[in-house]
């Protein structure tokens, strides 16, 4: 790849969006280069499952031929920039698997609303990433189809459940990507392959078209390579949509003016929380080093620190794994065959019904994982337990909502470790279902609670791998969080002489 190529690519997509404005580089260009770095770093990083090589193309040389014609100016700062988008989220005339057989080869005949933005902000769509099936995982080792690679060590897992759009951020495929985050799927893979990524407040960006797995769980949300361009995204797709129930009525929080404020590195009369639960015993000593340093970063830049206790975090986990199992149970229901997507007829000898139909069709469709989590859904829900699990797994959601607000009244964003360690190495935790869930663990709470949080590079650890910090805020004052993330992102690249990215080695670049 030629040098120009590789630097262009390098940039961030905000410094993508003032080179096409500038007409320095054309839509079609920028989609072009990122392209042939998806062609020369797939086989070492598997991130996509399907790339819409035409349609981007398609859509790039629309958006060219509006800015010719002088019709781009009411456009988002981001229009002309291309973005991956997780295989969890409906996209027309492409397909769309959920990385499960039970989908395999589904061409939607709609799109997601964060899709139809995307479209009429001008931002090409490169194609459909790799996740753990039906979004079921954290590792992206439960897809179907490929398992995709960290692209700092190609031997360890990229995180999951979106582990396609963190690596193909990560390793320049493309320069944003969209995710969901049922309890980390975007900023547990974040962490691991030193991307950002942005859970909003529930409600806050539209669900509408992004398959369900946990639907009071689950959010859309931005993966990129800088804190800006994650708000920038997040202004692209969010607001209210009619469609989603869910959807708040309220306008998008000025998340980008908060970045740029950040970047000033002035934290003077803000009050960082530092979770007492969210730290300790299993977490890595090289995360939690990075994790001190970026808090010392903080009030270096006048933050006030203070400690903070959420004592039901500790129990986010257990009832996190009754809730989203049960709903999982009840979402996956509607793929037994009959209406879409793989069919599989019984074995010769055995009677030719429907409900053996549909039995033999999920046998063959859903993976172990995806089973496992119907299976403990179905008995969660189930007469008799009902009221002593999945009853009291709310309660104790109640209990972390309050946490959080109690929190909230002690410090303006909440602070922990993106994730308790760095990337793990294929096949370590497959094995270990429960060690494998303990990836989430800094994560959990903010889905159960519905608040935003972020998760930026803090630097690599003592392994060589990244280190995530996560922040987060109040419901519905996603722009809280965006300050100081930008403001450490700010100081931690003043100190690194740039990007953490700068380090990475980047043999599909020609590096």
């Amino acid at each position: 790849m030629s040098a120009a190529k590789s630097e262009l690519v390098k940039l961030s997509a905000a410094e993508m969006a003032a080179k096409i404005r500038a007409k320095e580089v054309s839509s079609r260009e920028l989609v072009q280069a990122q392209l042939d770095v998806i062609d020369a770093a797939e086989p070492s990083i598997d991130a996509f499952l399907h790339v819409s090589r035409e349609e981007a193309l398609q859509q790039a040389d629309a958006f060219d031929e509006r800015l010719a014609a002088g019709e781009a100016d009411g456009l988002p700062e981001l229009a002309g920039v291309p973005v991956a988008v997780k295989d969890m989220i409906v996209t027309k005339g492409i397909p769309t698997t959920a990385a499960s057989k039970i989908l395999e080869g589904w061409v939607p005949p709609y799109d997601a609303t964060v899709i139809e933005r995307l479209k009429a902000a001008g931002m090409p769509i490169l194609g459909k990433t790799n996740l753990d099936e039906f979004a079921q995982g954290s590792s992206t080792e439960h897809s179907a189809f490929k398992t995709t690679k960290n692209p700092w060590d190609t031997r360890r897992v990229p995180g999951g459940s979106g582990g396609g759009s963190a690596a193909a951020v990560g390793a320049f495929e493309a320069p944003l990507a969209l995710g969901t985050d049922t309890g980390g799927s975007i900023r547990q893979p974040s962490a691991l392959t030193g991307t950002v990524g942005v859970k909003p407040t529930y409600g806050g960006v539209s669900r509408y078209g992004a398959i369900a797995m946990a639907s009071s769980l689950d959010q859309i949300g931005p993966v990129s390579r800088s804190v800006l361009d994650a708000a920038l995204l997040q202004e692209v797709i969010g607001g209210h949509d009619k469609r989603d129930s869910t959807s708040i009525p309220k306008p998008v929080p000025p998340l980008a003016q908060a970045a740029r404020e950040g970047m000033k590195m002035d934290l003077k009369g803000m009050k960082v929380g530092l979770v007492k639960e969210l730290g300790g015993k299993g977490y890595q000593p090289g995360v939690e080093a990075r994790f001190n340093e970026g808090v010392k970063l903080l009030q270096d830049m006048g933050a006030e620190v203070v400690e903070v206790s959420c004592p039901h975090f500790a129990y986010a986990l257990a009832a996190y794994y009754i809730i989203m199992p049960s709903e999982v149970s009840s979402n996956l229901a509607r793929y037994d065959g009959m209406r879409y997507g793989l069919r599989v007829m019984p074995p010769e000898g055995t009677p030719q019904t429907a409900a053996n139909m549909m039995a033999a069709t999920r046998e063959a469709g859903f993976g172990d994982e995806v089973k496992r989590r119907i299976i403990l859904g179905i008995y969660a829900l189930s007469a008799g337990y009902y009221d002593a699990w999945y009853g009291s797994a709310q309660k104790v959601r109640t209990l972390i909502i309050r946490d959080f607000e109690e929190a909230f009244k002690q410090a303006d964003v909440l602070v922990s470790p993106g994730s308790p360690t760095t990337a793990f190495k294929f096949g370590d935790r497959m094995d270990d279902p429960l060690a494998m869930y303990l990836s989430d663990v800094a994560n959990i709470p903010a889905n159960m609670a519905g608040t935003p949080a972020m998760s930026i590079p803090a630097g690599l650890s003592d392994d060589g791998l990244p280190v995530g910090f996560q922040f987060f805020a109040p419901q519905m004052r996603d722009e809280v969080m965006y300050k100081p993330a930008a403001a450490l992102e700010a100081a931690l690249q003043a100190q690194w002489g740039g990007p953490m990215h700068k380090d990475l080695k980047t043999p599909w670049l020609g590096e």
